[in-house]
């Protein structure tokens, strides 16, 4: 199977698919390829944080040309995955010099089905781009063709928790990778300044307690397949269910703006995780830290994208925050404004380069000490 996710992502995502147990994990670019049986398909959406997708691949062949493509087509078995009732659509992805134009490879893929049903029943399935029963995917690059069903229907972003956002929502998978990025495993209190509409917030509080991230979903893709094992998908649900953990600390969120408190604590309440995330109206620069352990903290400060804000005193009071109010706190956040960074005054720790939708990004991270870094140096080489 393949999983796809985000620029920068795939190292994490081979990590988790791992870790759920799945084998011959490759990764790639935008993707992992990796195998499994059905009931760790299954798992791997209800599971995989970072996933956007999971493609199971059905078949592949060489192909030079549009005929070519409609033969091969035709010739597939593909009365093993729909029906006359069933209804389907293609999504197609060219890079090659003989293929062009995906839209014209998905309306040849389709013919070549539509054919094939009529030339063996007299009749034929339907097409259906937005809820399909069945999702058909075409892959080409130079001569080569893949044809995969997307075991996963909507983006697997789509968590089924969020049904209120803000102007500028962060996404689900996008939220969970930085997370998992900045080393967050639930062992410390937890604090997003600036919570927006909660995603950071729920998703940390899922990776904490090892919830399994599509269980508010409604349904995936492979429920609507010829060969889809109901009993063995509730079986995947309950031992996943089974691997819940406790947890035993904060998880808090700030947001100044009342609106972006209400859609947050809904959000929460939907994802049934109220008991382990607290909300509050509060504007972070006007904030200290709440606990006297460690603190981590991530957060997607505005961007200037959309909200109109000046990004040089906002950014040096971000720093000035951090520097004043926050000792024995890990802080990371999400930025596109590479010239915004300057003002914030610290040096951070480290930068990785992600994309937030289209826009190139940094990861940054920034260590505050409990009192000063070279009082902290000092008290180390005494001890030594």
């Amino acid at each position: 199977m393949v999983a796809k996710t985000l620029f920068g992502f795939e190292e994490i995502l081979a990590k988790e698919i791992r870790n759920l147990g799945g084998g011959n994990v490759v990764e790639g670019v935008r993707n992992v390829a990796f195998e499994g049986d059905t009931g760790f398909m299954y798992k791997a959406n209800l599971c995989l944080r970072t996933a956007i997708k999971i493609i199971k691949p059905i078949h592949s062949f060489s192909v030079r040309n549009e005929n070519e493509l409609y033969k091969k087509i035709y010739a597939m078995d593909w009365a093993e995955y729909l029906s006359v009732d069933t209804t389907f659509a293609i999504d197609s992805t060219v890079n090659s010099d003989n293929f062009t134009h995906s839209l014209y490879v998905s309306q040849k893929v389709k013919d070549a089905i539509v054919d094939k049903f009529r030339d063996m029943d007299g009749s034929r399935p339907n097409v259906d781009v937005k809820f399909p029963d069945v999702r058909i995917n075409i892959h080409i690059h130079n001569e080569h063709c893949n044809v995969s069903l997307d075991s996963s229907g909507r983006s697997l972003h789509q968590r089924g928790y969020r049904t209120a956002t803000n102007i500028a929502p962060i996404n689900e998978v996008l939220a969970a990778g930085l997370l998992l990025m900045s080393g967050w495993d639930g062992q410390c209190d937890f604090l997003d300044p600036m919570c927006g509409s909660g995603t950071m917030l729920t998703e940390a509080a899922m990776i904490a307690c090892n919830i399994p991230v599509n269980i508010n979903r409604k349904e995936f893709a492979f429920e609507k397949w010829h060969d889809f094992d109901q009993e063995l998908f509730d079986k995947i649900v309950d031992v996943s269910l089974n691997k819940v953990r406790e947890f035993h600390h904060k998880i808090v969120g700030y947001d100044k703006a009342p609106s972006a408190v209400r859609k947050a604590t809904d959000n929460v309440e939907n994802a049934n995780l109220s008991e382990y995330i607290s909300i509050e109206r509060k504007n972070f620069f006007d904030t200290e830290k709440f606990t006297e352990g460690k603190l981590h903290m991530v957060f997607n400060p505005p961007y200037g994208e959309r909200l109109s804000l000046d990004m040089e005193d906002f950014y040096a009071s971000i720093g000035d925050t951090l520097k004043q109010k926050y000792p024995g706190t890990e802080a990371w956040f999400i930025t596109s404004n590479m010239e915004a960074l300057k003002y914030v005054g610290l040096r951070p720790s480290r930068k990785i380069k992600v994309f937030n939708s289209h826009l190139e990004s940094r990861l940054v991270k920034y260590v505050m000490y409990e009192g000063s870094k070279k009082a902290k140096y000092m008290n180390k080489n005494k001890e030594e």
